[in-house]
């Protein structure tokens, strides 16, 4: 069910005629004999507003089951014709209003509104929230926008043996009928409706706290009680505390909502979700296997992302959604400077350079791609701009900035910022008035520039040296920014000269400037030893792509490996993937530069990285003819990688993993198969559950294992976990009724919980069933409409890019795409389909190019 599509002209117009200032909620998730709801619960929402003109009408938002009856200012409302995709009509409304709803709504298994889920192993049952964009509306009666802020009382009536959680901390508990127990919160910081939050059920529970000597903050933990043994609250309350230090320092304001928990639960669409003082997890986020450093360092910087939010976004909320980039893109750059600066993950911002650059390049490049600064119509626009653009262009180009004006302007700025629009919303010239402020220059032309264009600008150098390699002229050159205008911008940047030294590539002379216009002289480089590799955007300070000249590509085919240094070196491989990618690179030269220079990357992030764009360049780009030897290729060279890796550690791991994500002859199989039934030992491995999975599901795929050995581990491992992997197991096997019943569930069944579908739904593809899948290219343009016009868009965009024929890289598959584009489709649903259709334009390009 697709929830009401508010614009944002309906939004102005709301948040013109009303002021909001409190909410008093009471919610019963018991069955009423004390037992949890099945399948509604009883919402009950009393909201104080205010009219700026008295006699005039507005409505307000509720998605229920059933509305009983609602009172607004004393007065019986007709509730006889209510419709979800309405809400309800308040007629002649008084300055001063109360509005009472009584509505009966229901638990969601799509992981939107209020999530209900039932833990295999022991039978309990466990609920949370998640309203970003517009699903409050969902738990109670709302003015559901951002720019509507108030402050709530909650009360909720559950179970004796559950643990509840919400925004503000429990101000008391009192016995409820049935022996279930009614909890009370304190009245909240005045906040958005999309941050209210709560979780509820017999969760594990860990405490802690923060000091300062001028702070405390009180610090929870919660996960379901089956994985209660595998948290690390330890580790957590660690980065937790390291997040609070290094944020109150850099913002000038302290945490702003006295508690601080951080809730695990199953099922969850995102990472994470930034609820004041009540913060929603993924449970993947709680190992209950080993995984490498680089996962470690990926849920710490999505914890301090969330904590990042508590300012942005929380304290300070944009007023529509145009400016989600004031949450996201700050929460990025805020958290990778955390993680740099206090704790354990001193290159982090190597892990940027790869991860979000890479995301953000990839989804620049793309026909939809936006400004930073966003035109959002309404929140079907919205819910699809979660992107690579949002988050990571956005928090680059704040890094760029940061290079512009010095991070302490900077940090002086959001100072300035925080304290003129605490507890309320703002917008983007609030923000640029307040660095402008701080630093003392116009920054008008850098959000022009910046924030409201698309595109990349492709930067390299040009220069020529003397008989002794010294360097006679050196200049920038800047092609216009694409796809776009073309702009050219100004970059702060540096250029880094590196050499040979003791075997190694190290950095010689680096040079700092502002680039801008289509050249850039640089004359503090001339007469400077002309080295072996010269990086113009070394230490990775603005935004672009960058290309090498051609003594420095080939020192990069050469000598990758050679380079000591982490953030260089990623900035050598982003570039080799960047010129594969717009087929400059073939695609066989850059599987082979990755196989000749994995075994010296010390960062195992990166490694994880490369091993995925390898595979990504066999799957997709490398031509058909040599496809098949590119695989072998790349399968016997991990396999000799994993072989010889130290005993037990992140590399090894890291390499077994991508042989079990790969297309793989007989003798390979055989070696994952000793490997998972323990007839082949390699040692320091440990096959424990997650890994078994990994393995089977490799087996599975290329019809080395069936049925019955699904079953077999799905008994042995009868989890929520367990079962997913087991359905993406079935999705895997090589056969054409396997494939159908995996479409007809994930397409047809819209019963079906979220996390389940999409685990169907990553089973269905792989490397090596391309022609297995061809007839689903038909299917997926029959069938994709019928999913957006059924399900929610969070819902429906699994299937939407999820089961994109990516496999046929074919000029028939653009064939399809255009005439399905031809016709009349809701615009996020068609910017969807556009993209996947970019994808295999490029790919084509790719593979011709790899021909050559």
């Amino acid at each position: 069910m697709a929830a009401p599509n508010l614009t944002r002209d309906q939004a102005q117009q709301r948040a013109q005629l009303l002021e909001v200032d409190s909410y008093r909620i009471e919610l019963d998730l018991t069955d009423g004999g004390g037992k949890p709801g099945s399948d509604t619960f009883r919402s009950t929402t009393t909201v104080a507003f205010r009219s700026r003109s008295a006699g005039a009408s507005t409505w307000v938002d509720i998605v229920a089951a059933t509305v009983h009856r609602a009172v607004l200012n004393g007065v019986e409302l007709d509730v006889s014709g209510y419709r979800e995709e309405e809400g309800l009509r308040l007629p002649d409304l008084a300055e001063h209003n109360e509005l009472t709803v009584e509505a009966d709504c229901r638990y969601m298994n799509t992981g939107e509104g209020l999530h209900r889920f039932v833990d295999p192993v022991d039978g309990e049952v466990y609920l949370y929230s998640q309203f970003e964009t517009a699903d409050a509306k969902r738990m109670f009666t709302c003015f559901d926008q951002p720019d509507l802020k108030a402050v709530y009382d909650i009360a909720v009536t559950a179970p004796s043996h559950w643990k509840v959680i919400s925004n503000a901390a429990v101000e008391s508990t009192e016995d409820a009928p049935g022996g279930a127990e009614r909890h009370v919160f304190a009245t909240t910081k005045p906040m958005s409706t999309y941050l209210v939050a709560l979780v509820a059920g017999p969760y594990a529970e860990w405490r802690d706290e923060y000091t300062d000597g001028e702070t405390t903050i009180p610090l929870g933990i919660y996960c379901r009680a089956s994985l209660a043994p595998h948290m690390d609250h330890e580790r957590l309350f660690t980065e937790t505390k390291q997040g609070f230090g290094f944020y109150h320092g850099a913002f000038g304001v302290k945490y702003p909502f006295g508690k601080y928990d951080q809730c695990f639960v199953p099922e969850f669409n995102a990472g994470a979700m930034e609820n004041a003082g009540c913060v929603t997890f993924l449970e993947d986020y709680v190992f209950r296997s080993r995984v490498t450093r680089y996962l470690y360092e990926r849920r710490a910087e999505t914890v301090l992302h969330e904590m990042a939010h508590m300012w942005f976004g929380d304290l300070v909320t944009m007023r529509w959604w145009d400016d989600l980039w004031l949450n996201e893109s700050f929460a990025t750059w805020a958290s990778v400077l955390a993680q740099a600066s206090a704790t354990e993950y001193v290159h982090a911002w190597t892990t940027f350079a790869k991860i979000e650059k890479s995301w953000a390049y990839r989804q620049d490049q793309l026909p939809s791609t936006h400004p930073v600064a966003a035109d959002i119509p309404d929140v079907q626009a919205v819910e699809v701009n979660f992107d690579g653009i949002t988050y990571a262009k956005g928090a680059s180009v704040l890094k760029q900035l940061v290079s512009y004006v010095g991070l302490e302007n900077f940090l002086a700025g959001l100072r300035v910022y925080f304290a003129k629009h605490s507890w309320g919303n703002a917008t983007l010239a609030d923000l640029l008035g307040a660095l402008e402020e701080a630093s003392g220059r116009d920054l008008s032309w850098w959000s022009a520039q910046w924030l409201e264009t698309t595109g990349l600008n492709l930067l390299r150098p040009k220069f020529s040296v003397d008989a002794q390699g010294r360097f006679t002229e050196f200049a920038v050159l800047q092609g216009g920014a694409r796809p776009g205008a073309g702009e050219l911008r100004t970059h702060r940047l540096a250029i880094g000269v590196y050499d040979d030294e003791g075997g190694k590539l190290v950095r010689k002379h680096r040079v700092e400037l502002d680039v801008s216009g289509e050249r850039t002289e640089v004359p503090q480089l001339v007469g400077v030893p002309r080295g072996k590799l010269v990086l113009v955007n070394d230490d990775d300070l603005t935004y672009c792509t960058m290309r090498l000249d051609p003594d420095s590509l080939a020192a990069l085919v050469d000598h990758i490996a050679d380079i000591a240094e982490p953030l260089p070196r990623t900035l050598c491989w982003s570039a080799a993937w960047e010129m594969t990618r717009e087929a400059e690179l073939k695609a066989r030269d850059f599987v082979n530069l990755v196989l000749g220079g994995l075994h010296a990357e010390t960062e195992v992030g990166v490694v994880q990285r490369l091993l995925l764009q390898a595979q990504t360049a066999l799957s997709s780009y490398a031509d058909a003819s040599w496809r098949a030897e590119g695989w072998r290729r790349f399968t016997a060279r991990t396999l000799e990688l994993a072989r010889a890796a130290e005993a037990g550690s992140d590399h090894q791991l890291a390499f077994v993993n991508a042989l079990a994500t790969s297309v793989l002859d007989a003798d390979t199989l055989a070696v994952l198969r000793g490997w998972l039934d323990g007839t082949d030992v390699l040692p320091g491995l440990d096959v424990d559950t997650d890994l078994r999975w990994r393995l089977l599901q490799a087996l599975v795929a290329h019809g080395a294992a069936d049925l019955p050995e699904i079953e077999a581990e799905e008994r042995r491992d009868p989890t929520a976990t367990g079962h997913r992997r087991a359905q993406s197991a079935r999705a895997l096997r090589p056969t054409r009724e396997a494939k159908d019943e995996a479409w007809e569930r994930a397409v047809n069944d819209d019963e079906l919980p979220n996390a389940v579908s999409e685990a169907i739904i990553a089973g269905i593809q792989h490397p090596g069933q391309k022609e297995l899948l061809q007839p689903y290219v038909e299917r997926y343009f029959a069938d994709v409409a019928g999913v957006w016009d059924r399900r929610s868009s969070e819902r429906a965009q699994s299937v939407v890019i999820g089961l994109f024929p990516s496999w046929s890289i074919r000029p028939e598959t653009v064939t399809a795409a255009d005439q399905w584009l031809a016709g009349d489709h809701p615009p996020a649903l068609r910017r969807l389909v556009s993209e996947g259709r970019a994808g295999i334009v490029r790919a084509l390009a790719a593979q011709e190019f790899d021909r050559s």
